[in-house]
């Protein structure tokens, strides 16, 4: 084993040389004993950005869970397989909702709660999503995709709710009379709580939530995660509870060497409908017992003074451009007390010298890792005892990992090839996609469509992407996506889209676009983009020209773009 993967001899001692077994046959029974052996602790915070806060204990998210499967189940009537969107920000409503649809064996779609109506009517048609549940302050995007989609059930929460009575009136009198943030909601709908006292009084008449997942085993799903893989059609990788307990299970072995139980605070800026911060933040410190404070959004970075400079963090996620925006703050900048064991970066690359700054300012490392929507995501994890900067780190315990070349070929230590990936976290497929599923997934190895290299050491380190996907600030952009929403305006003639680095969110969209119309802007066209994307995906700059580089078989030359944008930095 050390011969085929001479990266184990560089775990701790505590790290399992193999993939454990799985103690659990489910997500549902993971949650359930983690609530059973914590169950006094507190599991959740939330502090919005005027320091209101709430909690919730491992009893109570279990106690509110059970309530929410129970109503999925024998109010709304959902059957076992059913997909269900869950579409919100980081609020204590969220893990309830995530681990009652688990309990009620259902298939969980998460879904950006910034996407626009088209984004929207997209993902849940495709996922064949018949629920919904959405927070109130986007419903008016509902509206538009709610008639594309097979959804019949929505449930609203609003960011207070299962906050005190007091504070939740308060919050939302804000909210709804004096920001006017909350819009009409016109099409038949559940208020969250609501949902959670419908389902207690279906348990008070007998109803059992623990039989919905009794059967569930390691191969059904639990969630479509959508992404947009090695091309840029959005599609939903298939996971399965095994996957995602898998992912848990070899987070946890990298991770003995630093963890105590009961005593880990987790700072959770990331989004929890992201698949870094639902496995990491959610599912492995609910493992283990750690809190989560919620932030609904970091930014303005403002939005974490108050609690980065009074709570006891030990553990933070983040992607490069968070670390770096952090340690410009003045307030950050002035602290000198962290209780941080250390940080973890993935979504995007960490800058060498991000990575510096932030050891030599927090005195506490940041550990990179890589990963993918299609992985659970972990693939690699720097060792918490011996971390090299540059490098994404070693594959998790069962994880194996080829560097091959064009023809399929492994090559030598030090030589660039494409990253494939094998392991019981990979997906099982792409969601109703055999095509795309065959090009990417073949014998049990996954193409990752990313250069990368291995040291001698059994080290990874990423090269560049060999997809034409825009990284910004750790969020996938697909260059046909925006292409195809550029072309529908009708003063564009032809378009292609690349990706240009940025100081600030590692890489911007770059438009290139040949008129028809010669009066047509920019700003025309942005806002046209702004329609139909969200904000991270509509192009930064738009620069025209007379034709667009192309091969002999009519293809643009992507690289070509990317060369000029470069030059135009």
């Amino acid at each position: 084993m050390t011969a085929a993967r001479p990266w184990v001899t560089h775990y701790a001692p505590e790290t399992s040389k193999d993939m454990p077994p799985l103690t659990w046959p489910n997500l549902a029974a993971m949650v359930r004993e983690s609530a059973a052996k914590y169950h006094e602790l507190e599991a959740f915070t939330l502090i919005l950005p005027n320091g209101t806060r709430g909690q919730l204990t491992f009893a109570e998210v279990d106690e509110l869970s059970d309530a929410f499967a129970v109503y999925l189940r024998e109010v709304a009537g959902f059957k076992a397989g059913d997909r269900l969107a869950l579409q919100m920000p980081n609020c204590l409503a969220y893990p309830v909702a995530v681990f009652g649809a688990l309990k009620a064996g259902l298939v969980m779609v998460n879904t950006n709660p910034l996407y626009t109506a088209t984004e929207m009517a997209h993902q849940f048609a495709d996922s064949g999503a018949t629920g919904l549940v959405l927070i109130d302050l986007f419903a008016d995007r509902a509206v538009e995709a709610l008639p594309k989609t097979q959804i019949t059930k929505v449930v609203i929460v609003n960011i207070a709710d299962l906050l005190s009575p007091l504070k939740r009136f308060v919050v939302r009198s804000v909210q709804r009379y004096v920001r006017k943030q909350i819009p009409a909601i016109p099409f038949a709908h559940t208020g969250f709580l609501a949902a959670i006292a419908a389902g207690r009084a279906r348990i008070r008449s007998g109803a059992d939530a623990r039989l919905y997942a009794a059967t569930l085993g390691p191969d059904d799903i639990a969630a479509l995660q959508y992404t947009g893989g090695t091309t840029g059609v959005s599609k939903g990788a298939v996971l399965t509870h095994g996957n995602l307990l898998s992912n848990v299970v070899q987070s946890l072995e990298m991770w003995k060497v630093r963890a105590v139980e009961r005593e880990e605070v987790m700072l959770t800026a990331l989004p929890l409908y992201h698949i870094f911060a639902f496995t990491a933040n959610l599912m492995i410190f609910f493992t283990l017992g750690g809190r989560n404070i919620l932030i609904p959004s970091p930014r303005p970075l403002t939005n974490l003074q108050g609690v980065m400079t009074s709570e006891r963090i030990t553990w933070f996620t983040g992607v490069n451009t968070l670390f770096a925006g952090l340690m410009n703050e003045a307030w950050f900048q002035a602290k000198q007390d962290w209780a941080f064991k250390g940080a973890l970066a993935g979504g995007m690359a960490l800058v060498p010298a991000v990575g510096e700054r932030w050891a030599a300012m927090t005195r506490t490392p940041i550990y990179q890792g890589y990963g993918l929507t299609e992985t659970s995501p972990v693939v690699t994890l720097n060792p918490f005892h011996r971390d090299k900067l540059a490098s994404i780190g070693v594959p998790a315990p069962g994880t194996d990992i080829r560097i091959v070349d064009p023809e399929g070929h492994d090559v030598p230590p030090g030589e660039a090839g494409e990253i494939l990936v094998k392991g019981p976290q990979v997906m099982r497929e792409y969601w109703q996609r055999p095509d795309e599923s065959a090009r990417v997934l073949k014998d049990g190895w996954l193409s990752t469509g990313d250069i990368g290299t291995m040291d001698d050491e059994g080290y990874f380190f990423i090269v560049d992407r060999k997809k034409d996907m825009i990284l910004v600030s750790g969020f996938n952009v697909y260059p046909n996506e925006v292409e195809a929403v550029l072309a529908e305006h009708p003063g564009v003639g032809d378009v292609a889209v690349v990706g240009a680095p940025d100081e600030t969110t590692g890489e911007v969209v770059c438009a290139y676009v040949v008129r028809k119309d010669a009066s047509v802007t920019a700003e025309v066209l942005q806002a046209h983009c702004r329609k139909s994307l969200t904000n991270y995906k509509i192009p930064k700059h738009v620069h025209f020209r007379d034709e667009l580089p192309k091969s002999p078989v009519g293809k643009v030359l992507r690289k070509d773009l990317r060369d000029d944008a470069l030059r135009h930095r």
